[in-house]
């Protein structure tokens, strides 16, 4: 990268980082011409400054009045057509993460169900990336899917889908089973934004969503995930308990949780996690079960009472060691 690319990547990202202040000093900036130079090369023809600038536009995006802007002068038209042509374009996956990621940013501060309908492609783009054999196009349609799933009309949109969905959860699930460790962790970020349902969220409809997502993802998805639960990789862990916590407050899934062998015992046990991040998740599995309405009745009255007992308890508490003598020993 040339000395003076990276002035004029400072410069715009100065400009963005005024812009985004108010409607004020975005026209103030685009009044200086920067801002359009800006636009200009994100469809351009150099396709790694197409790759930094649509970073920065994203961050514009994340304002109101920035995506007002941006929608006006036909940005978010351009950066969808760029998407529609990426396919015979073979330098492509230099920028294509970015720009969908963008759409998946806009998804969620706007409306999910508008950007989809308005650009279809971009659904589009982010099943055909999950299917692909490319990690990094693999890891941000995860991550897209996850934060499309946050929102209740996000999982809506994705329901819609059908089958396509379906397939997407299978392969998330094949990726959770044997990717990278990295990829791992974004696949089992992707499950937990896609499944929690908060309280007030938890309609009949939305459990049964929820509950049918999870067995799509594998044969035995929670086995997949207590597997993944008992790796030795801390990062991994944390994720798969997250899985456990996200779903912990839905009655469909305590039920699974209490009629599959040894899982109560699994989450009671503090012996099972040795690091701060496993415990500290292991805590809020446990708090997500202990606070939930529905689990005395469905754990039985002494199983709610020892996770009351480990919730009072804290993350850390370690066993006192018994010290007297065994009768007989000598």
């Amino acid at each position: 990268m040339k000395t003076n690319d990276v002035v004029r990547y400072r410069v715009y990202e100065l400009i963005v980082e005024i812009a985004s202040v108010s409607s004020e000093s975005l026209n103030y900036c685009t009044t200086s011409g920067l801002v359009t130079q800006l636009l200009r090369e994100l469809t351009g023809e150099d396709v790694l400054v197409r790759a930094t600038c649509i970073e920065m536009v994203t961050s514009l995006a994340y304002t109101h009045h920035g995506r007002q802007y941006l929608a006006q002068e036909g940005v978010i038209d351009q950066i969808s057509n760029i998407i529609v042509g990426a396919d015979s374009d073979p330098f492509s996956g230099f920028y294509l993460p970015g720009f969908v990621k963008f759409f998946g940013n806009l998804a969620v501060m706007d409306s999910p169900q508008q950007i989809c309908e308005r650009y279809p492609v971009f659904l589009e783009k982010v099943f055909e990336m999950a299917d692909s054999q490319d990690p990094t196009m693999i890891g941000v349609a995860m991550d897209t899917v996850g934060i499309l799933g946050s929102s209740v009309e996000g999982k809506q949109v994705l329901q819609k889908t059908g089958t396509r969905f379906e397939r997407l959860l299978m392969r998330i699930g094949y990726q959770a089973k044997n990717a990278s460790t990295e990829l791992k962790t974004r696949c089992l970020d992707a499950v937990s934004s896609l499944l929690y349902l908060s309280p007030e969220q938890q309609t009949d409809d939305f459990l049964r969503m929820a509950e049918s997502w999870f067995s799509s993802l594998s044969r035995d998805s929670l086995e997949l995930f207590r597997g993944i639960s008992n790796q030795p990789f801390p990062e991994l862990r944390c994720a798969a308990l997250k899985v456990f916590t996200a779903i912990a407050n839905q009655p469909w899934a305590q039920k699974l949780m209490f009629n599959s062998p040894g899982f109560v015992e699994f989450v009671m046990d503090r012996s099972v996690e040795h690091d701060k991040a496993s415990k500290d998740a292991k805590y809020e599995l446990v708090k997500a079960l202990a606070n939930s309405k529905t689990v005395a009745e469905i754990f039985g009255n002494s199983n709610y009472l020892r996770l009351r007992t480990y919730l009072s308890e804290g993350p850390y508490y370690v066993k006192p060691v018994a010290t007297t003598a065994v009768e007989g020993a000598d």
